[in-house]
């Protein structure tokens, strides 16, 4: 199939059908934030901090970048009064779950966020999915999962599958944007294992640095 053309900030750029519009921007150079995307990954959607503004004839609609797919002569613009206030918002929205995730205190300062707009909730997790979707996607282990407690939404370690897993991989400490994956894991093995009184006391500090509220499964591991 013939490439597609378009323009990205004013730049007339080529995609290959199929492509998003991030991945193009990236491949040209251009930056667009986002917490939840990797490139081992599918698209995800989840942070939308990605947002951009398209331009397709003559209409203007707002696009999370990661998931919409380039089409012939749209005009997007990663940048606009718009789109700044969008991002501002959510890293807003964000903050108050992490706020001292480095990569979101980068973007406050870029956006003007006000990290104390909205009331504290202490999860230090943004539900950008990564350690789940890379559990699954990439070691195919299923070890770390969402759970819905109620109208709440909660990442999980689940305990007779970490214990086999977890502790010669931890990839997703790496890739997860707060710490949030490390310290659940941590406090997972230790009340898991309550004995070793050394995993309880590394837990407890790891949460208590990052003010982690952590779930986790109700599946007890064995020795």
């Amino acid at each position: 199939m013939s490439e597609i053309n378009l323009t990205i900030d004013g730049r007339q750029v080529k995609a290959e059908p199929g492509m998003t519009v991030l991945e193009v921007a990236r491949r040209e150079g251009i930056d667009i934030p986002t917490l939840c995307h990797h490139e081992k990954l599918e698209a995800f959607g989840g942070c939308r901090l990605c947002m951009v503004e398209v331009e397709s004839r003559g209409r203007t609609s707002y696009a999370v970048s990661c998931l919409y797919p380039v089409a012939p002569d749209i005009a997007v613009r990663t940048r606009s009064e718009k789109v700044d206030k969008i991002r501002k918002l959510l890293v807003e929205e964000l903050m108050a779950h992490a706020p001292d995730a480095p990569e979101l205190v980068t973007l406050a300062r870029e956006y003007g966020a006000d990290r104390n707009r909205f009331a504290r909730e202490a999860s230090f997790c943004v539900l950008c999915g990564l350690c789940v979707r890379y559990c699954d996607e990439v070691k195919k282990k299923n070890a770390v999962s969402f759970f819905d407690n109620g109208a709440v939404r909660q990442i999980k370690f689940v305990p007779e599958v970490a214990k086999n897993e977890c502790w010669n991989c931890q990839e997703c400490f790496a890739i997860c944007p707060t710490s949030y994956a490390q310290a659940a894991y941590l406090l997972t093995e230790a009340l898991a294992f309550p004995g070793q009184h050394q995993s309880v006391k590394r837990a407890t500090k790891a949460a208590a640095r990052k003010r982690v509220v952590i779930p986790i499964a109700p599946v007890p591991m064995t020795a």
